[in-house]
């Protein structure tokens, strides 16, 4: 009887293990190994190892979707708090992302040169140290390896365009139709297949492939007029006659070495630097009404020093007595550093000066943090480092968001004198020219007119006339050209 009950003890065990009962009590890792058991109620789902979502950051206040350039971490890798994990293109620059969790890099959803990825998109998963990180469990939300695909693969009509509907017999298709039709690009969504059990034959892909090989006939037109009037001659062809339908609509363009194209334009993919530009600049000229302002600043004082300067081995530009002119007159007149926040002004209390700098992907801002309190040379200095950054693609966003004033030199490229538009929510922005030399009409001591040479400089003010009124605006502008035919006044402020 005890030898019956323990057979029977050791049967229901064996069953429990079956059906999958009590599977906790069993190491995962020995699942397995038990022999001869099939787990009826255990799918992959349930044994994959949850994963820490890695999404696409904002990196930038504009930012709304990013390019995966570089990942710096492989799968497999441990990641620490603090890692570097990929470098995303932003609107502005290349950011490198760091990881804000540990764990292993179990899979990259997004690869290298994915474009266009939409702001909290899945990129990546972790898994927690010492699990198997290619056990991990993919989310069933997560785009497939052909989404996340830079490559553009051929579209196959037949399985996107034909829909399965509630209460329709299913559409399907003879593997030699699939081929024909997958061959010539055609779509069959419409057509009514004539195979047994509704199967979209051979037949019927031939006869859909003759239908669009087939030559579009021109119907001759019927005559309104009457019998009479249809009978005289016309001295010019109307411009109800169909023209023919072998002729192009459009004239091919003959380009010597290439094929004739059909369109007279080529289409230029904007990025992501354009589209926020182009977004601004629409912003300032439609939404902030600009005023302007312009004066002309003698030089002679800025050379004069900027060669006693050289003499010691000490490299300054004009443009840079210029920021700091800019940065010592904010100082001095505080009620023109002010930006608008769409329903009024705000006082400023750091003077960081906004260089506009152009690169391949356009023009950027970085901004000389605290002007007014740094001296020529280490404006130079901040100057030039942040310039390359910026060409580089490598500004970090804090080093281009925000600014009391931009700066936009011209001079370099033989523009005397131009206009800028304000960057919002900034209200000034500094058109700066090229210098030139004029002669005009000056008295000695003695009272004597002569002739002399002057180094002229024209600056323009935009400035936004919600914040900054026109009286406002033009005492700036006399104080700045002040300070830059007096540049010996910049050491004292």
């Amino acid at each position: 009887m005890a030898a019956s009950l323990r057979l029977i003890h050791r049967c229901r065990g064996t069953i429990n293990r079956l059906l999958g009962r009590n599977l906790m009590r069993v190491p995962l890792g020995s699942l397995s190994q038990v022999a001869g058991c099939k787990f009826l109620h255990t799918t992959p789902e349930t044994l994959g190892i949850p994963a820490i979502k890695i999404t696409m950051p904002a990196l930038s206040p504009t930012m709304e979707e990013g390019n995966i350039m570089k990942w710096l971490k492989k799968e497999g890798e441990t990641v620490n708090v603090g890692d570097a994990l990929c470098e995303i293109e932003t609107d502005k620059a290349v950011v490198t992302m760091e990881s804000s969790d540990d764990g292993i890099l179990a899979k990259i959803m997004k690869e290298e040169g994915s474009k266009n990825v939409r702001l909290g998109a899945l990129i990546g998963l972790l898994v927690e140290e010492g699990q198997d990180w290619k056990q991990v469990d993919i989310p069933s939300d997560a785009p497939s390896e052909s989404v996340t695909s830079t490559a553009s693969s051929p579209t196959l009509p037949l399985a996107h365009k034909i829909e399965e509907h509630p209460g329709k017999e299913q559409f399907r298709l003879s593997p030699a139709a699939r081929n024909i039709l997958e061959t010539h690009g055609l779509d069959a969504s419409h057509c009514t297949p004539s195979g047994p059990r509704g199967i979209f034959t051979k037949e019927d892909a031939l006869k859909l492939l003759e239908q669009k090989q087939k030559p579009v006939e021109v119907k001759p037109m019927v005559s309104s007029l009457p019998p009479h009037q249809a009978r005289m001659p016309l001295s010019a062809p109307s411009a109800s006659v169909p023209i023919s339908a072998s002729r192009p609509p459009v004239t091919p363009v003959s380009v010597p070495g290439r094929p004739a194209s059909m369109s007279p334009f080529t289409e230029i993919p904007a990025s992501d630097t354009r589209r926020v530009i182009a977004k601004k600049l629409t912003e300032s000229k439609t939404t902030v009404p600009h005023a302007y302002a312009s004066a002309d600043c003698d030089l002679g004082a800025i050379l004069n020093l900027r060669q006693k300067m050289a003499k010691d081995d000490v490299k300054v530009s004009i443009n840079d007595f210029i920021i700091k002119a800019t940065a010592v007159t904010l100082k001095q007149m505080p009620d023109v550093n002010v930006t608008w926040n769409g329903e009024g002004p705000r006082q400023l209390q750091s003077i960081d000066i906004s260089i506009v700098t152009a690169t391949d992907q356009g023009f950027i801002t970085p901004i000389i943090k605290d002007a007014a309190s740094k001296g020529i040379q280490e404006i130079a200095a901040s100057a030039e480092a942040l310039a390359k950054k910026a060409r580089d693609g490598k500004l970090l966003p804090e080093e281009y968001q925000g600014g009391s004033l931009s700066i936009s030199d011209l001079g370099m490229f033989g523009v005397n004198s131009f206009i800028g538009l304000v960057i919002p929510p900034q209200a000034c922005i500094l058109a700066v020219g090229g210098s030139r030399t004029e002669l005009t009409v000056v008295e000695d001591e003695d009272g004597n007119e002569k002739l002399q040479q002057h180094q002229l400089l024209t600056i323009t003010l935009s400035s936004d006339g919600r914040v900054i009124d026109d009286e406002l605006a033009s005492k700036f502008l006399d104080t700045l050209k002040a300070n830059l035919e007096n540049p010996m006044h910049l050491a004292l402020c």
